[in-house]
């Protein structure tokens, strides 16, 4: 900064700046005209830029169609030679008339040439270019046919539709010759829109539980509509992962798996989102079975009549046993509250165990893990072989009871490849009276099944009441491999049947199913011919199991 002082007749600010100096008028306009060239030769040398680009991207993309004329050398309308002439299919944005669309083997056009000869310039022909797909040299002079040649492959529709300019792989990744993609934007209500779709789904789907709750109401149906709706889901994807033998879903939980939270009071999950098609397939058939017409009177005869008499009698011998009770004792609640409060290791029972993570599962609501369904199959094994004491109270069948490894080992292995020979090498399961097996679906839902040596058949227990035809296939091949290595002959089915009843207890939610099967294997275990259990004594047969589990032995009385 200067020390000289401003003098009196000097202004506070500099007209113009030292650094431009003052010029003519007409100086102004010629810098303008300088500009205006300057950008005249920038989209000159873009636009060839471009047009080169074109040229290169068209040689190594097969999507683009290349055809080199191999007609005679005589000079056409355009000025040069037929074999410098190459058609190309020019990018979408780049429209030709329909005047221009030629065969290709048709000679070019003049007005096509001299537009295609003002954009590019090659330094050798285009013979060059098809080639061994090599690219074309930097400089570029002579004379070059377009022709466009429509393109119907989904990779050109693909790539039409995403850029301006058709590019390779390099140029699909980021700018294609200084254009970007094309961002599509939503609407402003798409938002809006589509919570409002989703909400009306999801009143129609209600609507359509709510009607076949009503329909499944009048035909004896007990439990209220959260658990009808928790079975209607279930039942939707037991469908889906029987018809499609798929994995289960993420949103199925594991019924291997570990509880991480101690305080965890739901151990399945189920989307509200039940597809629209099964719901009305299940009102369908709820609907028809009310359209049925009356069965025709017929006159019933002599066997029929037995029959009639032999249902009475199995009706009132129902009756008159005695009902599962609604509670525990006082004292043995007090013990049940007592066992879920308790830390670590609950009870053992031979190589069995478990722990409050395990007995928790007995809650409400709740899957079965296989460490509680080999337990209390430890305990019946372990009653069965206590009983066989002449002077026992009670005489118990001999049975033999499979852990829920077996069936995974027989279904994905098989007999030769699982090793199960090695599982019966210390025992006789021809000798036995029945075989019990527990049977996880899919990772999904639990069934229990039964070989009866007493009277020749396979069973099958299902709470869901779905087709069970793999679990005989699977067992019948069971036993005929069975019996030729402990045996050496195959096994005579003469006699056999598969057994799959009807009055078979079903359960009325989508998580009961491990208690069904528990109570169906130990009524077995005793001879039992049915079941006097249902989805009302749920509750009930839960806390009674933490009991018998926490002592390690059944509870007496009903």
């Amino acid at each position: 900064m200067t020390s000289r002082k401003r003098q009196a007749a000097d202004s506070l600010l500099p007209v113009r700046s030292a650094k431009y100096q003052r010029t003519e008028e007409n100086q102004g306009i010629w810098n303008r005209w300088r500009q205006l060239g300057t950008d005249a030769f920038t989209l000159g040398y873009e636009t060839v830029r471009l047009g080169y680009l074109s040229l290169m991207n068209s040689s190594q993309n097969p999507g683009i169609s290349q055809v080199t004329s191999q007609q005679s050398e005589k000079p056409n309308q355009t000025g040069f030679l037929p074999s410098q002439a190459t058609h190309l299919a020019l990018p979408p944005r780049l429209s030709i008339p329909e005047e221009f669309h030629k065969p290709k083997d048709s000679q070019p056009v003049a007005g096509l040439s001299r537009l295609s000869s003002s954009l590019l310039s090659c330094s050798e022909s285009s013979n060059a270019l098809n080639g061994n797909g090599n690219s074309p040299p930097s400089t570029l002079t002579g004379h070059t046919s377009v022709t466009p040649v429509p393109s119907t492959s989904k990779e050109h529709i693909q790539h039409s539709q995403s850029y301006d300019f058709i590019g390779n792989s390099a140029h699909r990744r980021g700018v294609v010759g200084g254009i970007r993609p094309r961002q599509s934007r939503d609407h402003i209500y798409a938002r809006v829109h589509r919570a409002k779709v989703q909400e009306d789904r999801k009143k129609d789907r209600e609507e359509l539980v709510q009607e076949l709750f009503h329909y499944k109401r009048s035909t004896g149906y007990t439990s209220d509509f959260d658990s009808f709706k928790s079975l209607i889901n279930y039942q939707a994807r037991l469908e889906i992962l029987e018809r499609h033998a798929l994995s289960p879903s993420p949103s199925l939980t594991d019924l291997r798996a570990k509880q991480s939270l101690p305080g965890h009071s739901r151990r399945h999950s189920f989307s509200d989102d039940v597809d629209p098609d099964f719901l009305e397939r299940a009102l369908r058939k709820a609907k028809k079975s009310f359209e049925l017409p009356p069965p025709k009177p017929f006159s019933p005869s002599h066997d029929r009549l037995r029959l009639s008499a032999r249902h009475r009698d199995e009706a009132i011998e129902k009756r008159l046993r005695p009902r599962l009770p609604k509670a525990l004792p006082p004292d043995a609640d007090i013990q049940v509250n007592a066992l879920l409060c308790k830390k670590g290791v609950i009870s053992k029972v031979a190589r069995e165990s478990v722990n409050d993570r395990d007995i928790s599962r007995l809650l409400p609501s709740q899957w079965l893990n296989d460490e509680i369904m080999n337990f209390y199959g430890a305990m019946i094994l372990m009653r069965s072989e206590s009983n066989r004491d002449p002077t026992a109270k009670r005489k118990m069948l001999d049975v033999h009871y499979f852990s829920t490894f077996f069936w995974p080992k027989l279904k994905n292995e098989g007999y030769e490849q699982g090793r199960l020979a090695k599982w019966t090498k210390k025992i006789d399961i021809f000798s036995k009276d029945v075989i019990l097996i527990p049977i996880n679906h899919n990772n999904s839902h639990w069934t229990g099944a039964a070989i009866n040596f007493r009277q020749k058949r396979i069973e099958s227990y299902d709470s869901m009441n779905l087709d069970r035809h793999q679990v005989f296939k699977a067992l019948r091949s069971y036993l005929d491999s069975e019996h030729r290595n402990k045996r050496k002959k195959p096994f005579d089915f003469t006699g056999w049947q598969n057994h799959n009843p009807e009055d078979t207890p079903q359960q009325e939610n989508g998580y009961d199913c491990g208690v069904f099967t528990c109570q169906f294997l130990e009524s077995l275990s005793r001879g039992e011919e049915g079941f006097r259990f249902s989805q009302r004594d749920m509750t009930y047969l839960r806390r009674r199991m933490i009991w018998e589990i926490g002592h390690a032995k059944f509870l007496d009385g009903p």
